[in-house]
């Protein structure tokens, strides 16, 4: 009686007999496990309905399988930055900026709350003590005239700083805009502008002020900052004409006029945004300027005139006596100095720090 056969195996692809009759697998496969579907193999050659061939690799598999990913949120480097966020990155980590916005910010504390610091009246002076040095609750001494240096110190940084701030701002605006409009337009009104700030450039800005001040009788700050602001405006303007005639040249500014956008709102929205940097930086080193003007002038008598408190009035008054109370003397005249220094250092931080050529 004959043994039963086992039953064979249907041929599957991939696989060959062996002598015995056994199934054997190729090199690289592993062994199908029966109820387990089998999916090819790096390289292996799956059979399509459309007669054809296709191969696909275990690699190139798994990554059809996955699930696409959601875009991750860009972080915080990778969002778009301007000049303005770059530039304020750079003035935080600089040190000379640090120190002299430090500086600035307490002298303007102190222009807007003087008593905070100093309690007594800058006009109460005793004679008796004139030119005394030192004592306790007056660390500076006194002037010619009995007065305390420190409290008159305190109280002079609000005219000094009133002048600059104020004769600043009403340079920056009117050179920015006659610069700003001639540059824009040129022609005849370019030409007109040119001439007229190289006539200011021809006035000394010393001389003017003994003459246009000594007529002038007023003790107020608006005089002095008047006469600030009608011979500083020809150098804002200078600067804001070349800054707009370059800006007006740039690809962005042609497509806006390209696409019908008005003089106006080119102006307005394309160039002046790009060419306030090269102004800022200028007026912010002229502020420095302007306080050291200011108390210059008041030391020749034609500034700010008492009853007034200013550090070019007690500069002055302490001149004659400087062998005998010098401290008269060093006080407002250290206050004048490192107040100029602090906006002229601050100037030249932001100068750097907007300057694309030295990144």
């Amino acid at each position: 009686m004959s043994e039963p056969q086992p039953p064979e195996r249907p041929e599957v692809p991939g696989e060959r007999p062996d002598a015995q009759g056994e199934r054997r697998h190729l090199p690289g496969e592993r062994p199908s496990v029966s109820g387990e579907s089998r999916a090819p193999e790096d390289g292996a050659v799956a059979a399509t309905g459309m007669g054809g061939a296709m191969d696909l690799g275990a690699a190139e598999a798994e990554t059809l399988e996955q699930e696409p990913r959601e875009p991750e949120p860009a972080g915080r480097d990778e969002r778009a930055r301007s000049l303005w966020s770059d530039a304020w990155r750079d003035l935080r980590r600089n040190p000379v900026f640090i120190l002299s916005a430090l500086v600035i910010l307490f002298l303007v504390v102190i222009s807007l709350w003087p008593s905070l610091i100093a309690s007594g009246n800058p006009l109460r002076c005793d004679l008796a003590k004139a030119q005394d040095g030192a004592e306790p609750g007056h660390p500076f001494g006194y002037n010619g005239q009995g007065c305390d240096v420190y409290t008159r110190t305190v109280y002079g940084a609000r005219a000094s700083v009133t002048v600059g701030v104020c004769a600043t701002l009403g340079v920056a605006l009117l050179g920015s805009v006659l610069g700003g409009l001639a540059g824009f337009f040129g022609g005849k009104w370019d030409a007109v502008l040119s001439r007229a700030t190289d006539i200011f450039f021809a006035i000394p800005v010393v001389l003017g002020g003994l003459v246009l001040l000594s007529v002038i009788t007023s003790s107020t700050v608006w005089p002095v900052v008047g006469f600030i602001v009608l011979l500083g405006w020809p150098q804002i303007s200078r600067i804001a004409r070349g800054s707009v005639i370059t800006a007006k040249q740039h690809d962005y500014v042609q497509a806006a006029r390209a696409l019908g956008a008005s003089p106006s709102r080119i102006l307005l929205r394309h160039i002046a945004p790009n060419a306030v940097a090269p102004v800022i930086v200028v007026a912010t080193i002229a502020l420095g300027t302007y306080i050291a003007l200011e108390a210059t002038l008041s030391y020749l008598g034609v500034g700010l005139k008492p009853p007034s408190v200013s550090w070019g009035i007690d500069i002055s008054s302490a001149s004659p006596y400087v062998r005998n109370a010098p401290h008269a003397l060093l006080w407002p005249s250290g206050a004048l100095a490192v107040t100029v220094l602090a906006f002229i250092m601050l100037g030249d931080a932001v100068r750097d720090a907007l300057d694309p050529k030295l990144r």
